[in-house]
Formats: C-alpha cells, sequence, structure tokens
C-alpha cells in the first residue's frame, strides 16, 4: 500500500515553520522554513518545506545566487511557484541585501566634505548617458539615511519637482539633504536651471526646518560643488 505524502498541516506541530518559530523563535529554523513561510503552501507532490529546500538546491544553498533569479526563473524551474509566491522570495532578499548594505547607524557613510558625496554617488551616475537627479537624507550626525533616485531625463537635462525632493525628506525625518545629479556632456559648469534650482531647494527645505548642505554635479573624473565654489 503506497503511504499518501502529508501535507504541512498534517506534520507534527513542532515541524510547522510558523509554529515553530512561535514556539522556538526565529533563528531555530532553516532557510528552508523560512522561505516556505514565504510561499505558504508547496505543489501535490511537495510540502512548502521540501519545495523550498529544492528551491535553495538549485542555487547550491547559496541565497546570493538565488537573488539572482527572476520572477520568471522561479516560476519555469518550479511547480506551484507562481507569480505572487516568487514575487514574496525576491523581495525578502533585496530585503536581506538592503539590511547589510545599510549596517547599523554607526556603520552608514558620514558626509563631512564634498569628497564624501562623490565618492557616494560616483559609481551610480559615471557611466550614464542621461541625466539623473539624486537625493542624499540625513541624520543629525550627518549620516546616511537614505540616497534615492528623484527624477531621469535625456542628454542635457532632467525635471525635478521640489516635492518629490521633500516629500521623503519629511516622511523619513532627515534632519539634511544633499542633491546630485551628472552631467553626460563632461561639462562640469551648472546650468541657470541648476543654479535656480538649487536655489528653490535650499529655500523650500530651510522652510520645512531641514538644511540643505550641498548640491553636485558629477562628470566623468571630476565634479563640481556649490558649497566648496561658496555658492550655497
Amino acid at each position: 500500500m503506497v503511504k499518501q505524502k502529508l501535507t504541512i498541516t498534517e506534520l507534527a506541530l513542532e515541524d510547522r515553520p510558523r509554529e515553530k518559530m512561535l514556539s522556538q523563535g526565529i533563528r531555530a529554523l532553516s532557510t528552508a522554513e523560512l522561505i516556505a513561510i514565504l510561499i505558504g503552501s508547496g505543489n501535490r507532490n511537495e510540502t512548502a518545506v521540501e519545495l523550498s529546500q529544492r528551491i535553495l538546491n538549485s542555487a547550491d544553498n547559496d541565497l546570493n545566487r538565488l537573488g539572482k533569479y527572476s520572477v520568471s526563473d522561479f516560476i519555469s524551474m518550479f511547480y506551484g511557484i507562481g507569480e505572487a509566491k516568487a514575487i514574496s522570495i525576491i523581495a525578502a532578499l533585496e530585503l536581506g541585501r538592503r539590511r547589510k548594505e545599510e549596517g547599523s547607524s554607526e556603520d552608514r557613510p558620514r558626509v563631512v566634505c564634498s569628497n564624501d558625496i562623490f565618492r557616494i554617488f560616483y559609481p551610480l551616475l559615471v557611466d550614464l548617458p542621461y541625466e539623473e537627479f539624486w537625493i542624499l537624507l540625513l541624520n543629525t550626525q550627518n549620516r546616511v539615511i537614505n540616497k534615492l533616485r528623484i527624477s531621469q531625463g535625456g542628454v542635457s537635462a532632467t525635471y525635478v519637482d521640489v516635492r518629490l525632493i521633500l516629500k521623503p525628506a519629511i516622511e523619513q525625518l532627515a534632519s539634511g539633504i544633499v542633491l546630485c545629479h551628472n552631467h553626460p556632456s563632461g561639462s562640469l559648469n551648472p546650468s541657470g536651471e541648476d543654479d535656480r534650482l538649487t536655489e528653490r531647494l535650499r529655500y523650500s527645505s530651510e522652510l520645512m526646518g531641514i538644511k540643505m548642505l550641498d548640491h553636485l554635479i558629477v562628470c566623468e573624473h571630476a565634479y563640481y560643488s556649490y558649497v566648496d565654489e561658496g555658492k550655497l
């Protein structure tokens, strides 16, 4: 007589990931059990835990490698994984990556000069053939809370709405902000619109009790700082 396969709800209580977490704590769970909580259910042949272990095995139990899978990869490779479950796994892996990247507040980069800003944004902007506008949100110790791309434009300009900058700064309780954008043309000179935007943002941020610390224009091997040039 063929023994029927147990579903996850038929497993012993201590073997169910959610119940195990509640009774023994999150650290008692294996990686496969954590993924099983994300996907909720398996398929007709596998419990959620077994399916999760097979997913891990496909990436040699390497979460960094698993993090490179796309939604279509998960769907095509694993029976029982649809779009919603794939998105849940990818989102959880991205949260883990961001947590590792951010570290503790003491580990976050601290901005004390224009070169600190340049080092943060140079890898993001140096090779772009179009303009992007970014902001840094800083706490009271000038440590980075977040960095956000505000807009993406053409070869010579990008549109920036002051409200798009102030909204996340207010929501994330930033004490200071830094502006940064690139000039794909290679010119370090700010345009008239750059100057006007800088002044509008300086004035608007001060009204909200947020200090604007600098505005950098990044080119291939150099940068322009409004503070260093005495324009802010």
